[in-house]
């Protein structure tokens, strides 16, 4: 019987499926525009394409989903309702925020205004307790007060609640009796304990991610509830259903449901996950993910094989702070819409055209100009390409929306604004390339470009010339490749633990017994979703500074084992790795433990990319004739090619166009693409 796994990400635009057939070892794509109503109307209709080729629903054990909904409402403010519960005489914390000095635009720009509050003033009540620094109770609960209090929240309509008290990481127990409380006085309100979402130091951080995490759970909760019995009405019972995490593996639905704030960067994180295992497969070890879709570019570097993570983000203004990959996000995509505005300059986006209704090539009534117009323009695009010719573009449409609201305004050709379009969208994406590399003092030179998504290939090229990279890699499936990277996603959980002490106070045994209080949580959650302890992975790590220090390093540790020696090395490694992200160390210097972390990994059965043997086509059965395309503001004949017919060892020279049912990749004059043994796709300047 064969066995298929489905994995699936929604994006702004275009919904990506890809199936995987476990005895043929065989990878089968597909891709269908996004439903923004319902998205699991999509996501249904992907794994209905699969029943229909004659598949059983008993067939497919295991389903993974990169999901924008929990995005998708904090940064359109259509999450729940939302209460907070603080320490008596602490209601102004999540107003004051972190203190620290401002950056960026709060700086000059004179019409800054912070996010509102997802949980206001007004939906904000104090708890009568105290909890002391060191975990001891100064003030007991007064569980009296705190029922009128809950009952006052209900009356005002709240659906969920964030309950931070100041050193519930040491002392969860007052949090923990809120939520029975909660639970018997309003039994429909969801609640969040930050000693469960964050159980670590600074009080504003864990704040912040727990009311986001109160604000997304009963929207990722409802949505996740709604794919689980759609997926049952198409009789697929399977109990390996998964979500993507923003950390780059994934959680069941239950556990996903449970911390939402953990999905933030859910579909994004599939395609790191992706380039992650591309660097393994090619041998190149430093890159840049470029992920660009419908509605925006996804940006993220690995070096040395390791995608760059961290413990804390900004989405919207607004702090996030768990463990993430280091993903760099802009609005900038297919569906871009460009326009002139009031003093006549061409602007770029950050609004989009979305799947509905699209961009005016699409011909579902959209009149605005877009990107993907612009590159239809342009004839990089052709118009019976798209999707494998199951979608028909028109050219006139696309002309028209750009001569009515760019070219005409500006006294142009349609041609000219296209470049125009074009030039502008690069230079916002190669910003949001710098912003993860060169501003953190990585050397550009050393990586190369992947490109994906179904936009990314398109840009990539000139992107990567612009900015001096290595060159441009362009995976199988670009079109769907964060859904490859769902379908080689491990199970993985985070756990932290705040304790802080002096290094050199700590001994080995209270570091192994605090990191294995973790360990045995980690085993315990994977062992219940059905991980046997063959299949478990643990990793270790200890968030470190300087004493006195506003902020730490985390330092990986190789296991849970810990002697005096270990202790040393860890002290050797953070000094080290501090002088080497700031320039300076202090090796005389006092060092804290601030924060232990331990990452439960449950093994899921590998997913290589096939390999190809060279068949020994010639170059001429790809070709498909030429196209008129425009580039550095003169037009020429280009050849096109299907990308689906190259031969392992192929190489096609610039100005080409490659043409394949997910993606289009544009090659300029100049460059050269080259067939490897996956049928990747490595462009550089040529050679």
């Amino acid at each position: 019987m064969s066995q298929y796994r489905i994995t699936v990400d929604t994006g702004g635009t275009f919904t990506d499926v890809v199936y995987f057939r476990e005895d043929k070892r065989e990878i089968t794509i597909h891709k269908l525009p996004s439903t923004p109503h319902d998205p699991s109307e999509a996501i249904i209709a992907g794994v209905r394409h699969l029943l229909d080729q004659g598949v059983k629903p008993g067939d497919i054990e295991y389903f993974c989903h990169g999901t924008t909904v929990g995005t998708n409402a904090l940064l359109e403010g259509k999450g729940a309702s939302t209460g907070l519960l603080v320490t008596e005489g602490f209601r102004g914390i999540y107003e004051v925020g972190e203190q620290s000095t401002p950056h960026g635009s709060s700086v000059f720009d004179i019409h800054y205004r912070k996010p509102n509050l997802l949980a206001p003033e007004s939906r904000t009540g104090e708890v009568a307790e105290r909890v002391d620094f060191q975990g001891h109770v100064v003030k007991p609960l007064d569980e009296a007060a705190l029922r009128a209090t809950v009952r006052e929240l209900a009356g005002r309509g709240v659906q969920s609640v964030a309950v931070c008290l100041l050193f519930s990481f040491l002392y969860p127990a007052h949090e923990r009796r809120i939520a029975e409380i909660i639970k018997e006085e309003a039994p429909q309100i969801s609640v969040s304990l930050s000693s469960d979402v964050l159980p670590q130091i600074r009080e504003f951080f864990r704040l912040s991610t727990t009311v986001i995490n109160a604000y997304l759970q009963p929207i990722l909760e409802r949505y996740v509830h709604h794919l689980e019995s759609q997926l049952d009405s198409a009789g697929v019972h399977t109990g390996k259903r998964y979500i993507m995490q923003s950390n780059g593996g994934s959680a069941t639905f239950a556990a996903a449901a449970r911390k939402a704030v953990a999905t933030v960067l859910s579909g994004p994180a599939g395609g790191v996950t992706a380039g992650v295992n591309l660097a393994r497969d090619t041998k190149e070890p430093n890159l840049i993910t470029f992920d660009m879709g419908g509605t925006s570019c996804d940006v993220a570097l690995i070096k040395d094989g390791q995608a760059s993570s961290s413990n804390r983000i900004e989405v919207d203004g607004r702090v996030i702070a768990v463990p993430m990959m280091d993903i760099n996000t802009v609005s900038a995509g297919g569906g871009t819409i460009a326009r002139v505005d009031a003093v006549g300059q061409l602007q770029v986006g950050p609004d989009s055209a979305g799947a509905v209704p699209g961009p005016a090539c699409y011909c579902k009534g959209g009149t605005l100009p877009t990107v993907t117009d612009a590159n239809l323009a342009l004839g990089y695009l052709g118009e019976g390409n798209f999707l494998g010719g199951r979608m028909r573009l028109d050219t006139a449409l696309a002309r028209k929306a750009l001569q009515e609201n760019v070219a005409g305004p500006l006294g142009m050709s349609v041609e000219a604004a296209a470049e125009g379009i074009v030039r502008i969208i690069n230079v916002k994406m190669e910003e949001a390339i710098k912003a993860i590399s060169t501003m953190r003092g990585f050397d550009l030179r050393d990586f190369t470009l992947v490109a994906f998504g179904g936009a990314g290939p398109l840009h990539a090229g000139q992107m990567a010339r612009n900015l001096g990279m290595r060159g441009v890699l362009v995976p199988l499936y670009p079109g769907v490749n964060s859904a490859i990277g769902l379908l080689q996603a491990d199970v993985r959980h985070d756990y932290a633990a705040s304790r802080l002490t002096l290094l050199s106070d700590v001994g080995p045994g209270e570091v192994a017994g605090r990191l294995g209080e973790l360990a045995d949580l980690a085993r315990a959650e994977l062992r219940a979703e059905g991980f046997k302890p063959s299949e478990i992975a643990l990793e270790y790590a200890l968030d470190m500074r300087y004493a006195g220090q506003g902020y730490e390093l985390t330092v990986p540790l190789a296991s849970a084992k810990v002697t005096k020696k270990v202790l040393a090395d860890l002290r050797a490694l953070f000094d080290a790795t501090h002088k080497k992200l700031f320039g300076h160390s202090g090796p005389e210097e006092p060092v804290e433990a601030v924060t232990y972390r331990v990452t439960g990994v449950g093994r899921l059965p590998e997913v290589k990319m096939p390999t190809f043997r060279k068949q020994g086509t010639a170059l001429k059965a790809a070709y498909l004739g030429t196209r008129k395309a425009r580039f550095d503001g003169v037009t020429r004949d280009v050849p096109v090619y299907q990308r689906e017919k190259l031969d392992v060892g192929h190489r096609v020279k610039g100005a080409a166009i490659i043409e394949q049912l997910d993606s289009t990749i544009v090659l300029h004059p100049g460059q050269v693409a080259v067939v490897d043994r996956f049928r990747n796709l490595h462009v550089t300047e040529g050679k």
